[in-house]
Parts: C-alpha cells; sequence; structure tokens
C-alpha cells in the first residue's frame, strides 16, 4: 500500500486552488468576473502573509488593502471585516486538508494498512503545522471565534464521515450511527492535538501528538 506523502507544498496547491462554494458564507458577494476573482485572490495572499508576519488578531483591513493593491473600498466589497478573511481561509484550509484525506483514507484495505496511513497523517500535519505560521494562526483563531468554532466542529463532522466510511470498507457489520460519533471524536482530538502540541517544546510536541496516534490506532484496532 502507498501511503500518501503529504508535502507543505501540495497542500498549499491545493489550498489556493480551492474555491468552494462553502467562501459564499465569508465573501459579501462572489465575483462573477475574471479579473475580480483576481483581486480576490490578492486580497487573501496578502492577508495570508499579513497572519503569517503577524498574526489574525493584528492584521488591520488597511494593511491588507495596501499590500494587496487594491482601494480600501474595493476590499470592503467582497470582505465586511477581517473575520470574514480568516473564515474564507479558514475554509480553504479545511477543504485542502480534506482532499489529502480523502487521498491517505482511499486505498487501505484491512485495519492495519487504515491505522499506518492515519499514522503517517497525522506525522505529516504536524510537520505542516509547525512550518507554516498561517496553518497555526488559522487554527487558533478558532478558539475565539464562535462562527469559526461552528466550521470546526462541522469539519470534524465531514472528517469523521470519511474515516467512518473507510472503517466500514473494511468492517461492513458496523454500525454507522454508532460508529461516526467515534470517528467524529478521533477527528476532533486530532485538532486539539495538534494545537497543543505546536505550542510546547518540539520533543513535548511530538510525544504528546504521538500519544494520541497510539489512543486513536488503538481505538480503530476496537471497533
Amino acid at each position: 500500500m502507498r501511503i500518501p506523502h503529504i508535502l507543505q507544498e501540495e497542500f498549499w496547491s491545493l489550498f489556493f486552488g480551492v474555491h468552494g462554494m462553502t467562501e459564499t458564507e465569508a465573501l459579501r458577494r462572489m465575483p462573477s468576473q475574471r479579473r475580480s476573482r483576481e483581486r480576490v485572490e490578492r486580497i487573501l495572499e496578502a492577508a495570508s502573509c499579513e497572519i503569517a508576519e503577524k498574526g489574525s488578531d493584528a492584521i488591520r483591513m488597511g494593511a491588507v488593502a495596501h499590500r494587496a493593491g487594491v482601494p480600501i473600498g474595493s476590499l470592503y466589497q467582497y470582505f465586511p471585516d477581517k473575520s470574514a478573511i480568516i473564515r474564507t481561509l479558514a475554509e480553504r484550509a479545511n477543504e485542502a486538508c480534506r482532499g489529502c484525506i480523502i487521498e491517505a483514507l482511499s486505498s487501505p484495505r484491512t485495519i492495519d494498512e487504515l491505522c499506518a496511513a492515519y499514522a503517517a497523517l497525522i506525522s505529516e500535519y504536524l510537520e505542516i503545522f509547525r512550518a507554516d505560521p498561517l496553518v497555526r494562526d488559522i487554527r487558533y483563531a478558532t478558539l475565539a471565534d464562535k462562527s469559526l468554532r461552528d466550521i470546526e466542529i462541522a469539519e470534524c463532522w465531514i472528517l469523521g464521515d470519511l474515516l467512518a466510511d473507510a472503517v466500514l470498507r473494511i468492517r461492513p457489520d458496523l454500525d454507522r450511527e454508532n460508529l461516526r460519533h467515534r470517528t467524529f471524536t478521533i477527528m476532533a482530538l486530532a485538532e486539539a492535538a495538534m494545537r497543543l502540541a505546536v505550542s510546547l517544546p518540539e520533543v513535548e510536541g511530538t510525544a504528546l501528538v504521538e500519544t494520541y496516534t497510539e489512543m486513536a490506532m488503538g481505538e480503530l484496532r476496537r471497533l
């Protein structure tokens, strides 16, 4: 079995290639013209740089507009406030992660293979979290913004369903409703473990994620 290698470049390639319908919830209006879409992309790239350098709490709409080379009025045409920008970036990050997870969980045909694929995913994502301040800051921003917390919870249900589908491919006799609550918990705890790990010294953070991974694989094997 091939366990996908999720490079940071691959993650960001997916991230900047995402233009999902969920963005309409964060954008004031979805642009239809190519020039307008390109302007939105410049705004999001500028915001990404600002967040990476200063953190989401410190970014200002004026600084984003200046960096993107757009009038402040144009910025507000698309994003009513900085929370809307962060929500759009969070939704893109979720979709990019989801694409990688779908690929990783599509091939396992035994519990051992599924555990190996899941462990590889967790290890790769820890490195992405550590390597990129934008990913870290977007994840931490969810703690302070209720709308972002709601997005994260909904995403954990989606990812839990993906994991449940992978388990049911191996164990079709299991009850789906019972299973999906357990796989939701596995995915939600993964997110919490990542956030905590990157706030600790590297050795302690790695040990924490390894402990979580062992617990998650133990739960998968007990299904």
